[in-house]
Protein backbone atom coordinates (compact mmCIF):
# COMPACT_ATOMS: atom_id res chain seq x y z
CA UNK A 1 0.00 0.00 0.00
CA UNK A 2 3.03 2.52 0.39
CA UNK A 3 3.34 2.72 -3.14
CA UNK A 4 -0.02 4.14 -3.55
CA UNK A 5 0.27 6.65 -0.71
CA UNK A 6 2.92 7.96 -2.77
CA UNK A 7 0.94 7.87 -5.83
CA UNK A 8 -1.99 9.61 -3.87
CA UNK A 9 0.96 12.35 -2.77
CA UNK A 10 2.04 12.65 -6.22
CA UNK A 11 -1.23 13.33 -7.76
CA UNK A 12 -1.95 15.87 -4.65
CA UNK A 13 1.10 17.94 -5.97
CA UNK A 14 0.37 17.45 -9.52
CA UNK A 15 -2.94 18.96 -9.16
CA UNK A 16 -2.56 21.57 -7.09
CA UNK A 17 -0.46 23.09 -10.31
CA UNK A 18 -3.61 23.80 -11.67
CA UNK A 19 -5.20 24.69 -8.25
CA UNK A 20 -6.57 28.18 -9.97
CA UNK A 21 -8.04 26.53 -12.50
CA UNK A 22 -9.97 24.66 -10.35
CA UNK A 23 -11.15 28.38 -8.27
CA UNK A 24 -12.13 29.67 -10.97
CA UNK A 25 -13.97 26.25 -12.65
CA UNK A 26 -16.13 26.15 -9.27
CA UNK A 27 -17.17 30.04 -9.62
CA UNK A 28 -18.02 29.63 -12.84
CA UNK A 29 -20.34 26.34 -12.56
CA UNK A 30 -22.16 28.28 -9.70
CA UNK A 31 -23.71 30.83 -12.96
CA UNK A 32 -25.45 27.79 -14.47
CA UNK A 33 -26.75 27.10 -11.33
CA UNK A 34 -28.13 30.17 -10.41
CA UNK A 35 -29.85 30.57 -13.63
CA UNK A 36 -31.57 26.94 -13.08
CA UNK A 37 -32.65 27.93 -9.28
CA UNK A 38 -34.32 31.40 -10.79
CA UNK A 39 -35.94 29.43 -13.17
CA UNK A 40 -37.38 27.11 -10.25
CA UNK A 41 -38.30 30.03 -8.42
CA UNK A 42 -40.79 31.54 -11.31
CA UNK A 43 -42.35 28.00 -11.32
CA UNK A 44 -43.19 28.13 -8.16
CA UNK A 45 -44.27 31.41 -8.22
CA UNK A 46 -46.65 30.69 -11.14
CA UNK A 47 -48.13 27.48 -9.24
CA UNK A 48 -48.55 26.16 -5.85
CA UNK A 49 -46.30 25.56 -3.41
CA UNK A 50 -45.68 21.90 -4.62
CA UNK A 51 -44.19 20.71 -7.92
CA UNK A 52 -44.08 16.99 -8.24
CA UNK A 53 -43.85 16.27 -4.52
CA UNK A 54 -41.21 18.83 -3.97
CA UNK A 55 -41.69 21.84 -2.08
CA UNK A 56 -39.34 25.25 -3.05
CA UNK A 57 -37.22 24.46 -0.56
CA UNK A 58 -36.60 20.73 -1.23
CA UNK A 59 -36.36 21.73 -4.70
CA UNK A 60 -33.46 24.41 -3.90
CA UNK A 61 -31.77 22.27 -1.80
CA UNK A 62 -32.06 19.44 -4.22
CA UNK A 63 -29.84 21.50 -6.58
CA UNK A 64 -27.35 22.69 -3.88
CA UNK A 65 -26.82 18.84 -2.76
CA UNK A 66 -26.04 18.00 -6.69
CA UNK A 67 -23.57 20.53 -6.82
CA UNK A 68 -21.79 18.98 -3.65
CA UNK A 69 -22.21 15.54 -4.71
CA UNK A 70 -20.95 16.94 -8.53
CA UNK A 71 -17.75 18.41 -6.66
CA UNK A 72 -17.28 15.43 -4.62
CA UNK A 73 -17.49 12.62 -7.53
CA UNK A 74 -17.08 14.12 -10.81
CA UNK A 75 -14.66 12.49 -13.00
CA UNK A 76 -13.37 15.67 -15.22
CA UNK A 77 -10.42 14.49 -17.21
CA UNK A 78 -9.55 11.00 -15.46
CA UNK A 79 -11.22 9.32 -18.72
CA UNK A 80 -9.28 11.56 -21.40
CA UNK A 81 -6.07 10.33 -19.34
CA UNK A 82 -6.39 7.32 -19.35
CA UNK A 83 -6.95 6.83 -23.58
CA UNK A 84 -4.03 9.12 -23.64
CA UNK A 85 -2.07 6.47 -22.28
CA UNK A 86 -3.02 3.74 -23.50
CA UNK A 87 -3.15 5.89 -26.70
CA UNK A 88 0.58 7.07 -26.72
CA UNK A 89 1.91 3.90 -24.78
CA UNK A 90 2.25 5.02 -21.67
CA UNK A 91 0.90 2.08 -19.80
CA UNK A 92 3.39 -0.34 -20.75
CA UNK A 93 5.28 0.68 -17.82
CA UNK A 94 2.82 -0.51 -15.65
CA UNK A 95 2.79 -4.17 -17.30
CA UNK A 96 6.77 -3.87 -16.01
CA UNK A 97 5.91 -2.82 -12.50
CA UNK A 98 4.17 -4.42 -9.51
CA UNK A 99 1.48 -1.45 -9.34
CA UNK A 100 -1.90 -2.04 -10.49
CA UNK A 101 -3.09 0.49 -12.89
CA UNK A 102 -7.25 0.76 -12.04
CA UNK A 103 -5.70 1.31 -8.08
CA UNK A 104 -3.52 3.61 -10.02
CA UNK A 105 -5.87 5.63 -11.33
CA UNK A 106 -8.32 5.58 -8.88
CA UNK A 107 -5.94 7.11 -6.29
CA UNK A 108 -5.27 9.94 -8.88
CA UNK A 109 -8.69 10.53 -9.09
CA UNK A 110 -9.22 10.74 -5.44
CA UNK A 111 -6.43 13.18 -5.33
CA UNK A 112 -8.05 15.00 -7.95
CA UNK A 113 -10.98 14.99 -5.83
CA UNK A 114 -9.29 16.27 -2.66
CA UNK A 115 -8.23 18.98 -4.61
CA UNK A 116 -10.73 20.49 -6.30
CA UNK A 117 -13.25 20.01 -2.98
CA UNK A 118 -10.74 22.09 -1.41
CA UNK A 119 -10.59 24.46 -4.14
CA UNK A 120 -14.38 24.85 -4.30
CA UNK A 121 -15.67 24.61 -0.79
CA UNK A 122 -15.41 28.70 -0.24
CA UNK A 123 -17.25 29.48 -3.14
CA UNK A 124 -19.63 26.07 -2.71
CA UNK A 125 -20.46 27.22 0.97
CA UNK A 126 -20.50 30.98 0.15
CA UNK A 127 -23.54 30.52 -2.35
CA UNK A 128 -25.01 27.76 0.39
CA UNK A 129 -25.21 30.48 2.45
CA UNK A 130 -26.92 33.08 0.29
CA UNK A 131 -29.39 30.22 -0.38
CA UNK A 132 -29.62 29.75 3.18
CA UNK A 133 -33.34 30.10 3.83
CA UNK A 134 -34.05 27.39 1.30
CA UNK A 135 -31.49 25.54 2.21
CA UNK A 136 -32.47 21.61 4.40
CA UNK A 137 -30.43 20.29 6.79
CA UNK A 138 -30.46 16.29 7.12
CA UNK A 139 -32.83 15.33 9.79
CA UNK A 140 -30.64 13.37 11.88
CA UNK A 141 -26.96 11.91 12.28
CA UNK A 142 -28.21 8.48 10.69
CA UNK A 143 -29.71 10.10 7.30
CA UNK A 144 -25.99 11.92 7.02
CA UNK A 145 -24.19 8.55 7.45
CA UNK A 146 -26.08 6.90 4.97
CA UNK A 147 -25.81 9.74 2.31
CA UNK A 148 -22.23 9.75 3.37
CA UNK A 149 -22.20 5.78 2.47
CA UNK A 150 -24.10 6.10 -0.98
CA UNK A 151 -21.81 9.26 -1.98
CA UNK A 152 -18.43 6.92 -1.47
CA UNK A 153 -20.26 4.41 -3.89
CA UNK A 154 -21.37 6.93 -6.22
CA UNK A 155 -17.66 8.03 -6.64
CA UNK A 156 -16.42 4.52 -7.34
CA UNK A 157 -19.40 3.94 -9.44
CA UNK A 158 -18.17 7.71 -11.80
CA UNK A 159 -14.66 6.47 -11.72
CA UNK A 160 -15.70 2.86 -12.83
CA UNK A 161 -17.63 4.00 -15.71
CA UNK A 162 -15.69 6.37 -16.82
CA UNK A 163 -12.56 4.22 -16.66
CA UNK A 164 -14.13 1.36 -18.70
CA UNK A 165 -15.42 3.73 -21.56
CA UNK A 166 -11.65 5.48 -21.26
CA UNK A 167 -10.42 2.04 -22.09
CA UNK A 168 -12.17 2.01 -25.73
CA UNK A 169 -9.18 3.03 -26.74
CA UNK A 170 -7.52 -0.61 -26.75
CA UNK A 171 -9.95 -1.05 -29.61
CA UNK A 172 -10.85 2.92 -31.26
CA UNK A 173 -8.24 5.54 -32.15
CA UNK A 174 -10.43 8.33 -30.64
CA UNK A 175 -12.72 7.53 -27.54
CA UNK A 176 -14.31 11.32 -27.53
CA UNK A 177 -17.51 10.67 -28.74
CA UNK A 178 -18.48 7.36 -26.59
CA UNK A 179 -17.24 9.65 -23.56
CA UNK A 180 -19.55 12.58 -24.83
CA UNK A 181 -22.28 10.05 -24.70
CA UNK A 182 -22.08 9.09 -21.71
CA UNK A 183 -21.79 12.20 -20.37
CA UNK A 184 -24.85 13.04 -22.04
CA UNK A 185 -26.34 9.97 -20.73
CA UNK A 186 -24.81 10.64 -16.88
CA UNK A 187 -26.29 14.10 -17.26
CA UNK A 188 -29.97 13.63 -17.96
CA UNK A 189 -30.22 10.26 -16.47
CA UNK A 190 -28.39 10.88 -13.23
CA UNK A 191 -30.42 13.31 -12.28
CA UNK A 192 -28.34 15.71 -12.53
CA UNK A 193 -30.80 18.60 -14.93
CA UNK A 194 -33.50 17.44 -12.68
CA UNK A 195 -35.00 15.36 -10.33
CA UNK A 196 -36.32 11.92 -11.54
CA UNK A 197 -39.41 11.79 -10.01
CA UNK A 198 -40.71 14.28 -11.95
CA UNK A 199 -40.90 11.75 -15.01
CA UNK A 200 -43.25 9.53 -15.65
CA UNK A 201 -43.40 6.65 -13.18
CA UNK A 202 -43.02 3.52 -15.85
CA UNK A 203 -39.52 5.60 -16.97
CA UNK A 204 -38.66 6.68 -13.84
CA UNK A 205 -38.93 2.72 -12.16
CA UNK A 206 -36.93 1.64 -15.42
CA UNK A 207 -34.07 3.82 -14.37
CA UNK A 208 -33.46 2.87 -11.25
CA UNK A 209 -32.64 -0.38 -12.48
CA UNK A 210 -29.59 1.42 -14.31
CA UNK A 211 -26.54 2.56 -12.70
CA UNK A 212 -27.40 6.12 -13.62
CA UNK A 213 -29.75 7.14 -10.97
CA UNK A 214 -27.20 6.33 -8.18
CA UNK A 215 -24.84 8.93 -9.33
CA UNK A 216 -26.68 11.53 -8.32
CA UNK A 217 -29.99 10.94 -7.74
CA UNK A 218 -30.29 8.50 -5.14
CA UNK A 219 -27.65 9.83 -2.64
CA UNK A 220 -29.39 13.26 -3.26
CA UNK A 221 -32.81 11.92 -1.73
CA UNK A 222 -31.24 10.26 0.80
CA UNK A 223 -29.94 13.81 2.19
CA UNK A 224 -33.05 15.11 1.69
CA UNK A 225 -34.97 12.34 3.31
CA UNK A 226 -37.04 11.17 0.93
CA UNK A 227 -35.36 7.78 0.29
CA UNK A 228 -35.85 5.89 3.76
CA UNK A 229 -36.87 2.44 5.36
CA UNK A 230 -37.16 -0.47 2.68
CA UNK A 231 -36.43 2.05 -0.44
CA UNK A 232 -33.17 3.18 1.47
CA UNK A 233 -31.80 -0.23 2.07
CA UNK A 234 -32.66 -1.75 -1.20
CA UNK A 235 -31.54 1.24 -3.32
CA UNK A 236 -28.13 1.02 -1.14
CA UNK A 237 -27.74 -2.70 -2.10
CA UNK A 238 -28.51 -1.97 -5.89
CA UNK A 239 -26.08 0.70 -5.93
CA UNK A 240 -23.26 -1.71 -3.78
CA UNK A 241 -24.15 -4.48 -7.00
CA UNK A 242 -23.48 -1.78 -9.68
CA UNK A 243 -20.51 -0.97 -7.89
CA UNK A 244 -19.38 -4.52 -7.71
CA UNK A 245 -20.77 -5.41 -11.51
CA UNK A 246 -18.48 -2.28 -12.92
CA UNK A 247 -15.64 -2.79 -11.13
CA UNK A 248 -15.38 -6.50 -12.48
CA UNK A 249 -16.51 -5.39 -16.26
CA UNK A 250 -13.77 -2.85 -15.72
CA UNK A 251 -11.23 -5.84 -15.14
CA UNK A 252 -12.42 -7.90 -17.93
CA UNK A 253 -11.96 -4.63 -20.07
CA UNK A 254 -8.41 -4.40 -18.70
CA UNK A 255 -7.73 -8.00 -19.38
CA UNK A 256 -9.42 -8.14 -22.94
CA UNK A 257 -7.81 -4.75 -24.14
CA UNK A 258 -4.24 -5.64 -23.18
CA UNK A 259 -4.16 -8.16 -25.43
CA UNK A 260 -4.20 -6.15 -28.64
CA UNK A 261 -2.08 -3.62 -26.85
CA UNK A 262 0.89 -2.99 -28.88
CA UNK A 263 2.94 -0.34 -27.20
CA UNK A 264 2.89 2.29 -29.67
CA UNK A 265 4.70 5.33 -28.61
CA UNK A 266 5.63 3.59 -25.02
Amino acid sequence: MKKYWHVINVGIQNTLVYRVNFIFRSVFALVPLFATLSLWRAIYAGQADDFAGYSLAQMISYYLIVTVVDSLTAVTEDDWQIAADIKDGNISQFLLKPIDYLTYRLCLYGAGRLIFTACAIIPITTFIYFQRHYFILPADAATLGWFALSLAMTGLLQFFMSYTVALLAFWVLEVSTFIFILYAFEYIASGHLFPLDILPAPLANALHWTPFPYQVFFPVNIYLGRTTGGDLYRGLLVQACWVVALYLFARFAWSRGIRKYSAVGG
